[in-house]
């Protein structure tokens, strides 16, 4: 079975700003050299499946993959099938099998035009297979590429899958990837009482765990549902360690379009929470943010309906803030933080306070807490901030070291 895998790399596409283009192979980075990796010099785990193929001769598949599980040229459902393999099934998540929708668009279930398999959608208001969607699965197979981030919610699929899989009695492989954040942790852990399919485990806001460490992590320290343990195997890359600079060769979902929004994404996400904008109707969303009524910034911008954003927050009216691409390009590198300047000076900036954030609390649901959103509005200092966060952020790493598949960047 294994000659019939193809072996034809990838074409990748290089952002318009040629951001980690600016960079030879290395730089240093907190006294650590980071060096910029591509697919070319990683063995990804859905490259690896020849060595594995056996195992998966005459099983029946479940695939829960989007747009980004492509192996050697072509989407990873057309790879098994043409490989001889029986998939029964395919699982998509939050902006569907193709990545097409926006944020929190409901994502239908429909038939693939091009195979025939049914695809089940696992975002709006099925999160996790039901025990019918299993019966004709015998192994789960999860490729998707995360940006190593608790409220980017392909890791909650993630978590549901295993938990469905432990429940039902089938197998679970994932297929690992890199994590393009994967060379810091950082934040508030989450807290049970803002639990969400935003933040579902006990982990900070940048965990950095591939998504294969990640399920061993959940498996490990019973996060599932009555402490349910999944039969997970992890398929690991070959080539990768957490100090690489990873360059995407596709966009992990409509809004992440650069690497510069990647590396701001945990920071700037954060005020979607707020009455700010952070670019979506834009072609730079995430690496901006901005309100028609902030009283600073030089920079001016438009949200309209667009790709990725049909109905964008203050769509038609002029914000506004700050262009967070004339940073320099290593500058979330060398922080290696949540960058919360940014969070508070729009708020001391902001004339109407009461109304900064918003009302239905999801910014304590992204922040993982209540006490980040009560120290803004109480002035605290960002310092002040971060040390409340400490102790559990170190309780983690501790536990995060058990897990980790590949050399790390501590």
């Amino acid at each position: 079975m294994n000659s019939n895998f193809k072996r034809i790399k990838v074409k990748r596409f290089v952002e318009g700003a040629g951001f980690l283009l600016l960079f030879l192979v290395s730089f240093f980075c907190n006294g650590q050299s980071h060096t910029l990796k591509t697919d070319d010099d990683i063995s990804m785990g859905a490259e690896r499946l020849p060595k594995y193929a056996s195992k998966l001769a005459g099983k029946r598949i479940a695939v829960v993959a989007n747009h980004t599980a492509v192996v050697e040229g072509e989407h990873l459902v057309d790879y098994l099938l043409q490989s001889g393999l029986n998939v029964t099934k395919v699982f998509s998540p939050e902006h569907g099998f193709r990545g097409t929708a926006d944020a929190g668009e409901t994502v239908k279930s429909k038939t693939d035009s091009k195979t025939g398999l049914p695809i089940i959608s696992l975002y709006n208001s099925k999160k996790k297979p039901s025990k019918a969607d299993l019966k004709n699965v015998d192994v789960v197979i999860f490729d998707i590429q995360d940006v190593g981030v608790r409220f980017y919610t392909y890791i909650s699929t993630l978590h549901y899958l295993m938990e469905a899989c432990a429940e039902n009695d089938k197998k679970l492989w994932v297929l690992d990837r890199p994590n393009p954040n994967g060379f810091y942790v950082d934040g508030p852990v989450l807290e049970p009482e803002q639990k969400s399919f935003v933040g579902l485990d006990p982990i900070p806001v940048v965990h950095g765990c591939t998504v294969g460490e990640l399920a061993k992590m959940i498996n490990g320290e019973g996060w599932l549902e009555g402490e349910l343990v999944c039969d997970l195997t992890v398929i690991e890359m070959e080539n990768y360690s957490h100090s690489d600079l990873y360059q995407l060769p596709i966009d992990p979902s409509p809004n992440l379009r650069t690497m510069n929004a990647i590396y701001f994404y945990p920071s700037v996400a954060l005020f979607e929470g707020t009455v700010m904008s952070v670019g979506r109707g834009t072609d730079f969303p995430f690496e901006v943010f901005g309100h028609p009524d902030l009283k600073v910034g030089k920079f001016y911008f438009t949200p309209e309906p667009s790709h990725g954003a049909k109905n964008p927050k203050l769509k038609g009216e002029k914000c506004r803030g700050f262009d967070l691409r004339k940073l320099d390009p290593k500058f979330m590198m060398d922080t290696q933080r949540l960058y919360l300047n940014w969070l508070k000076i729009a708020y001391e900036n902001y004339p109407d306070k009461d109304n900064f954030f918003l009302k239905n609390q999801f910014f304590n649901l992204l922040a993982g807490n209540s006490s980040m959103m009560n120290s803004i509005e109480e002035s605290k200092s960002i310092e002040a901030i971060r040390k409340s966060w400490q102790p559990q952020l170190d309780e983690y790493r501790e536990t995060r070291k058990k897990y980790i598949l590949y050399p790390d960047f501590e």
